[in-house]
């Protein structure tokens, strides 16, 4: 309803373009049908509010929205290729991980889970913000599979699994090293 272009044309150019593609996007409409929620969450909304809406309402969805997209920046745009914390070196362009200077063999989603913990320590993370950030919107998984693979992370870091952390009731952080 918006003159030029529609608002499921800008969702649509917003999450197309690398730079912007992370963005939040909260649609406030007059357009009350099914379908057209649906669409706009389709495209990649992250909210779809309905007019009329009281201004208290739409503050607390907003501030809901920025709290849930949050987090250290993704693969797509780091550019940071290798990270160390104490004993573990992670190498994104060789797709290795070390410990203790010894190699281990890391299966995609656990070495995109440990270099997003490890990226930045102290900070906790959600399954729900894990599964966005690593697993991506456009898959379906359980939360649990979070639990999973931090299991199988910390199997691999061995002795210093300690460093991967369980805040219970809320989810995970890597430990700050001094």
């Amino acid at each position: 309803m918006m003159p030029k272009m529609d608002g499921y044309e800008v969702c649509r150019r917003i999450r197309e373009n690398k730079q912007t593609a992370k963005l939040p996007v909260i649609f406030l409409t007059a357009k009350s049908s099914e379908y057209d929620e649906l669409k706009g969450l389709d495209l990649g909304a992250n909210d779809y509010i309905l007019k009329p809406v009281s201004p208290a309402k739409l503050v607390a969805k907003v501030k809901s929205t920025l709290r849930n997209v949050v987090g250290p920046e993704t693969e797509e745009n780091d550019s940071s290729t290798s990270v160390k914390m104490g004993p573990i070196e992670i190498d994104r362009e060789k797709y290795t991980v070390s410990i203790d200077s010894i190699e281990k063999v890391f299966p995609r989603k656990e070495f995109e889970l440990l270099f997003y913990l490890i990226s930045s320590p102290g900070t906790v993370f959600s399954r729900a913000v894990l599964l966005r950030d690593v697993w991506g919107t456009d898959v379906f998984v359980v939360d649990r599979t979070v639990d999973v693979h931090i299991r199988k992370i910390r199997e691999k870091l061995d002795q210093f699994q300690y460093l991967i952390e369980t805040v219970k009731g809320v989810g995970y952080r890597f430990k700050e090293i001094e």
